[in-house]
C-alpha cells in the first residue's frame, strides 16, 4: 500500500474538476488587461476549464464548462435578456468544454492534444462571443467606428481572447510546465 487516498473514478473526476473550476475562478480575477465593454485577458483561466475536458472527455468537459459559465454569471455577470445571458455565459464558457474532443489518449501525444483542445475550446467561446456581440451589442459598433457589427464583434472579442490564448499556449510550451501538467494529469485520471 502506497499510503495514498483511494478514490473511485467518479469521486476523482468530481474532485479534480472542482479544483480546476476553483483555479479558473481565482485566475479569472487576475486580469492582465480589462476591456472597456467586458472581457479581459486573465492569468490562464480558460486553460483550467479546458483541462477538465482533456482529462475526462467531452461530457465531463462540457458539464464543467457550463457550470463555470454559470458561476461567472452569478459572481459578476451582465444581464440584458435571457437569450443574451445564455449566449454569454453557459454557451460561450460552455464551449470551452469542446476541449474534450481531444481527450488524453496517450502520454506521448499529451501536450499536442492538450493544446489542440485548448485552442478548440477558445475558438468555441470566440464564436459565441461574436454571436452575442452581433445580436445583442450591435449598437456599440458604430460608436467604435465600425460599420459592421460582425467585424466589430470579431475584432473586439478576438483581441482579448486571442491574446490570452497566445499567452497560454506559450506557457504550455515550457517543458517544466508540461512536466507538471503531466504529473497532475496522471493523478487526475488515476494512473
Amino acid at each position: 500500500m502506497s499510503g495514498g487516498i483511494i478514490m473511485s473514478k467518479g469521486v476523482r473526476q468530481l474532485v479534480f474538476s472542482a479544483v480546476a473550476i476553483a483555479l479558473a475562478m481565482i485566475t479569472s480575477n487576475i486580469k492582465l488587461i480589462h476591456m472597456p465593454m467586458g472581457g479581459s485577458v486573465t492569468l490562464l483561466s480558460m486553460f483550467f476549464i479546458t483541462l477538465i475536458g482533456y482529462w475526462y472527455g467531452i461530457g465531463g468537459g462540457l458539464l464543467a464548462a457550463v457550470a463555470y459559465g454559470m458561476l461567472q454569471f452569478v459572481i459578476g455577470g451582465y444581464f440584458l435578456s435571457l437569450p443574451q445571458m445564455l449566449c454569454d455565459y453557459p454557451l460561450a464558457f460552455g464551449a470551452l468544454g469542446l476541449s474534450g474532443l481531444f481527450r488524453m489518449k496517450s502520454e506521448s501525444a499529451g501536450s499536442f492534444r492538450m493544446i489542440a483542445g485548448y485552442i478548440l475550446g477558445v475558438l468555441g467561446r470566440y464564436v459565441f462571443s461574436i454571436i452575442s456581440g452581433v445580436v445583442f451589442f450591435a449598437s456599440y459598433a458604430a460608436d467604435a467606428g465600425f460599420e459592421s457589427p460582425f467585424v466589430y464583434s470579431a475584432a473586439y472579442n478576438g483581441a482579448y481572447l486571442g491574446l490570452e490564448a497566445l499567452i497560454t499556449v506559450i506557457v504550455l510550451l515550457i517543458p517544466a510546465v508540461q512536466k507538471g501538467i503531466g504529473s497532475v494529469t496522471r493523478l487526475a485520471i488515476g494512473e
